[in-house]
């Protein structure tokens, strides 16, 4: 069981999800500074929203943090750099809200173009404005869209329905995607030149902070009407409300700002101004899918699974190919280690198939994870294992190969003295151990197993056999296989239980026998 301190506001079902799977979670609500840095010693796991900052101060004080989750998208209150040399995993929730933020991107372009706050607290002010508040349509416009992410797309998309020309700035957009989804790709200098509306939709770095400042508004076409629903200082405040003066901007619609919470910003005197105190995730539906969304990936890190949305682990979106290898890779990395009885020097992960094909990025890291796993009390995870091996001056080499004989994909691990190799098998892709040393056999991995190999004569199964039983010790499965030159087989054995140091002892030192390895999975 693990102590979750949960710093803010989080749906009740996401609580749920983290306290059935038998973890104490520790709601503390409004600490200061100084309150967090003594509420997160202890704690394993710091869920947070927008207003907690996990600085390095607090990831110090966490002694015991395995990972920080974020119940949203953006993370610039968590330093991500300091987690990470940490070994500390940051988690995200980058689908709960996509909708919510894109459809409030909408509303806003809509309240912008017609007027409709203003117009309303006129009219509840007992004026009647009707000519005053004279808008615009949106049909054919041309909607510059900056970052063409998922929420950048979902924004596209409805305002085709409008009737909007589509255009956008996305230098990791490929041009033929870009034309999939009707859109031009422009420089975000021709973006500003040639749009009526522009809408934001980037993460908030250190390339992207002030992006839009006063030099890139001076080239705005005259009428530029800007969306901002993404992260505060994207766009230069100050700059926005100089050229909403000088004519240059019309307006702009705003719901995110550089420091939060803010209730004093030169655009708020502004006529042409909306603005809203971020809500662009503030939907019944986004909160609830956030919440369940972190609980879970929370879970799944304290169990030292995949997560699939740790944002300082290198591939960490996985493809449908590669995810199902990701427990075979772990099992390989684990029982290389029992079979060197310590840590290598050198390691060769090698792709065949398929796999060679895919992003594999994921996978070496699971085979690092499970070979720290079996010879470190340490936790080991997807975001500490390459620190790991650096710190060990493990070499770590990545090879792909297309072509494989005998099976579609092959995960092969060796070093200078031992090579494994595993697959998946069948209808149900249950992992194979195929080929261990120079031996072929074929066995599925298990909690507890033992690695024999012995000269190629008659009586060798039966001196195992012999010795595993007086040990009380049963026999679950096993697999032999003879080497390429003949000489010498190997015995793969499954265990209902560990096999005992003084019967592995014996078993070392028994004629014929040359090698005993216990793998423990």
């Amino acid at each position: 069981m693990a102590r979750v301190l949960v710093t803010e506001k989080l749906a009740e079902r996401g609580l749920e999800v983290m306290a059935e799977a038998g973890h104490e979670v520790d709601v503390q609500l409004d600490l200061s500074p100084d309150d967090l840095l003594q509420a997160v010693a202890g704690a394993q796991a710091l869920v947070i929203r927008s207003a907690t900052q996990v600085t390095d101060e607090v990831l110090a004080a966490g002694t015991e943090l395995v990972v920080v989750g974020r119940a949203g998208i953006g993370l610039d209150n968590v330093d991500t750099d300091a987690a990470t040399r940490r070994g500390v995993m940051v988690v995200n929730a980058p689908e709960s809200n996509i909708l919510s933020a894109a459809e409030h991107a909408m509303g806003l372009m809509l309240a912008l173009a017609r007027n409709i706050p203003q117009a309303h607290a006129a009219l509840v002010a007992g004026r009647w404005e009707r000519s005053k508040w004279e808008g615009v349509e949106l049909h054919g416009k041309t909607l510059g869209v900056v970052g063409l992410g998922r929420i950048g797309a979902l924004v596209a998309q409805r305002a085709q329905a409008f009737g909007m020309r589509l255009c956008a700035y996305d230098p990791y957009v490929s041009p033929d995607r870009a034309r999939t989804m009707g859109v031009e790709l422009l420089s975000l200098q021709e973006l500003v030149g040639e749009a009526d509306f522009l809408t934001i939709h980037l993460p908030k770095t250190a390339e992207t902070k002030g992006l839009i400042g006063a030099e890139l508004l001076s080239q705005a076409k005259p009428g530029l009407r800007i969306v901002n629903a993404a992260r505060g200082g994207i766009l230069d405040e100050q700059a926005l409300a100089d050229a909403i003066r000088d004519g240059r901007v019309a307006g702009a619609a705003l719901d995110v700002f550089a420091s939060e919470p803010c209730t004093d910003s030169p655009l708020f005197a502004l006529p042409g101004v909306v603005v809203t105190p971020h809500l662009g995730a503030s939907t019944a539906e986004a909160q609830d899918k956030a919440g369940v969304s972190i609980g879970e990936q929370v879970v799944l890190a304290l169990a030292g699974d995949f997560v699939p949305f740790a944002v300082n682990v290198a591939a960490a979106e996985v493809s449908e190919a590669v995810r199902p290898f990701l427990g075979l890779a772990e099992q390989l990395g684990r029982s290389f280690a029992c079979m060197h009885d310590g840590m290598p020097d050198r390691l060769e992960i090698e792709y065949q198939g398929g796999l060679a094909g895919a992003d594999t990025a994921i996978l070496t890291l699971a085979v690092l994870k499970g070979l720290f796993a079996a010879g470190t009390e340490e936790p080991v995870s997807y975001v500490n294992a390459p620190q790991l091996a650096a710190e060990r001056g493990l070499e770590v080499r990545e090879v792909s190969t297309a072509t494989t004989h005998d099976f579609v994909n092959l995960v092969t691990v060796r070093s200078d003295a031992h090579v494994l190799a595993g697959t998946l098998a069948g209808t149900r892709a249950e992992p194979r151990f195929v080929m261990m040393d120079d031996h072929t056999v074929e066995v599925p991995p298990a909690p507890h197993m033992l690695v024999v190999r012995n000269d190629d004569r008659p009586g060798m199964i039966g001196v195992v056999g012999m010795a595993l039983g007086a040990a009380g010790v049963s026999i679950s499965s096993m697999a032999v296989g003879p080497s390429r030159s003949g000489s010498t087989a190997l015995m793969v054995l499954s265990t209902d239980r560990v096999i005992p140091d003084d019967t592995v002892a014996a078993l070392r030192k028994s004629d014929g026998i040359l090698d005993v390895h216990r793998i423990g999975i």
